[in-house]
């Protein structure tokens, strides 16, 4: 890892982030800033006031179409995109710096968690941060108070049992659950 590239870059890419980075105090700074932003929005009055401070969360609209419950949380909000006719139930939680797409017609329930950081199993390096995109398919369907982790597609028509934690891959039009989440049935 080089300390010349840029640090949004190595984020995205999955390579070690570090706090020794010349663009860790700029990244720390758009977190602050982000979370300065979450209470504009989890102060809300109304569902478009709620698409428009996202919206300018995440730096790009929200589709009218798209239902969203305060609260949420976001750490950054640059590496999220939201599609069509999504809803989003409340308090969910969103780590974002690895990336996550959330495809049309998605449902996500109350309390869900997507992570897309870590941190290495190394304890010399266990502050520094590895990050892994999440996407979530068409017409998928998470259950509450779900939590996926890095690096997880969750596939087209694929639903998480409620409580599930996912650390690997759903396959589509199938419904896992459990702790790790495993196969529970096809669709």
């Amino acid at each position: 890892m080089s300390n010349h590239k840029n640090i949004f870059d190595i984020m995205k890419s999955g390579e070690e982030v570090r706090q020794d980075h010349p663009q860790y105090g700029e990244f720390m700074q758009m977190v602050a800033n982000t979370l300065k932003l979450n209470v504009a929005l989890n102060n809300a009055v109304d569902g478009n006031e709620v698409r428009e401070k996202l919206s300018e969360i995440i730096g790009s609209t929200i589709d009218n179409s798209t239902g969203i419950f305060i609260p949420f949380h976001i750490n950054f909000g640059k590496h999220t995109t939201i599609g069509k006719n999504v809803f989003i139930n409340h308090a969910c939680s969103y780590l974002d710096l690895g990336g996550i797409t959330i495809e049309d017609d998605v449902l996500i329930g109350p309390r869900v968690n997507l992570v897309t950081e870590n941190h290495p199993i190394d304890p010399t390096k266990r502050k520094s941060l590895l990050c892994k995109p999440i996407l979530i398919k068409r017409n998928a369907w998470i259950g509450a108070a779900a939590t996926i982790l890095p690096g997880v597609t969750i596939g087209e028509n694929a639903v998480v049992a409620a409580g599930s934690v996912v650390t690997m891959d759903v396959p589509k039009n199938t419904i896992v659950g459990g702790v790790p989440a495993k196969f529970i049935k096809s669709i």
